[in-house]
C-alpha cells in the first residue's frame, strides 16, 4: 500500500493547475490515488440495499475476481477474524487510520449510523509555539514540529487543552520574542475552517505529549484533534522528532 486515497487526492486538489487538463494529469501523475471498494450498493441495475453484508461482500469480490480488476480499482480487505484485525493494526509502515466494524446480518441503511469505526493512535511529542489567551492562564496550545531543514511548521492546535495541563504549562511559558518564527502568521479553528483565532506567541521550548491518529492533511499535519497527554518538561526541543518538510 502507498500514500492513501483521502491524502492523495487533498493533494491533488490543492495543485493550482488542477483545473486544467493537463495540471489535473501532472497531479494524478504526482499523487496517484486509487478507487477503494468497501461495500457494493447496486448490481447490475439491481439495488442491493437491503442484502445483508454479508451477501453483499461476496457478490463485491466476486465482482473483482469475475472481472479482473486491478489498480488502480483495490478491494478494501475484510475479515471476522479478531487476530488478523490486530495484526493489520500493527502494520506501522502502512499507518492504518482504524478499521470499520459491521454486523454481516445488517442492511445498508443511508443516512443511519449502523458501523462503529475502531481508530489506531498514538502518542507523539510536539512543542508549544502559540496559546490563545494570555500565557498566564492559556485556553489553548497551539503545536509545531521542526522539519529537518530547521524551519518551524504549525502543526496542530484546537480543541482546548484540558484544564490542569493547562494551568500547570502557564508556569513554563514565556512570551516569544520578536524573531519568532510565525511572526506575521494567522491561525484557525480547525484545518478545514476559517474562523481566525487570536493567539499569543509563546517561546518555543516547551515539549509536551499527545495521542494522534495517523490521519494527515495535504501538509503532513494531523487531521483531527490531538488529545493532550502530559508535559514533558524533562525534553528539549532539539530531542523532538524532527520531520520531512511539508509538500509545497
Amino acid at each position: 500500500m502507498g500514500l492513501g486515497a483521502g491524502t492523495a487526492l487533498l493533494r491533488a486538489a490543492a495543485e493550482p493547475a488542477a483545473p486544467s487538463r493537463a495540471g489535473a494529469a501532472r497531479a494524478a501523475e504526482q499523487w496517484p490515488a486509487q478507487f477503494v471498494a468497501f461495500d457494493l450498493l447496486r448490481l447490475s441495475g439491481t439495488v442491493t440495499t437491503a442484502w445483508p453484508y454479508s451477501r453483499r461482500r461476496a457478490a463485491l469480490e466476486e465482482l473483482f475476481t469475475g472481472r479482473g480488476l486491478l489498480s488502480p480499482w483495490a478491494l478494501c480487505p475484510s475479515t471476522t477474524d479478531p487476530a488478523m484485525v490486530c495484526e493489520w493494526l500493527t502494520w506501522e509502515s502502512v499507518r492504518i487510520e482504524g478499521v470499520v466494524l459491521k454486523r454481516l446480518d445488517d442492511p445498508y441503511r443511508p443516512a443511519v449510523r449502523g458501523w462503529r469505526k475502531y481508530k489506531t493512535r498514538e502518542t507523539t511529542e510536539a512543542i508549544v509555539g502559540a496559546v490563545t489567551g494570555p500565557p498566564t492562564a492559556p485556553g489553548t496550545l497551539l503545536l509545531g514540529r521542526y522539519d529537518t531543514s530547521g524551519a518551524f511548521h504549525y502543526w496542530d492546535g484546537p480543541p482546548p487543552s484540558p484544564g490542569p495541563l493547562a494551568r500547570a504549562a502557564a508556569a513554563l511559558l514565556t512570551p516569544a520574542a520578536d524573531d519568532h518564527p510565525w511572526a506575521g502568521r494567522t491561525f484557525t479553528t480547525g484545518w478545514t475552517s476559517h474562523q481566525l483565532l487570536d493567539v499569543t506567541l509563546v517561546n518555543p521550548d516547551l515539549v509536551i505529549e499527545a495521542a494522534v491518529d495517523t490521519a494527515r492533511d495535504a501538509a503532513g499535519r494531523w487531521r483531527h484533534p490531538v488529545r493532550f497527554h502530559r508535559l514533558r518538561p524533562d525534553l528539549q526541543p532539539d530531542g523532538v522528532e524532527r520531520l520531512a518538510p511539508p509538500a509545497d
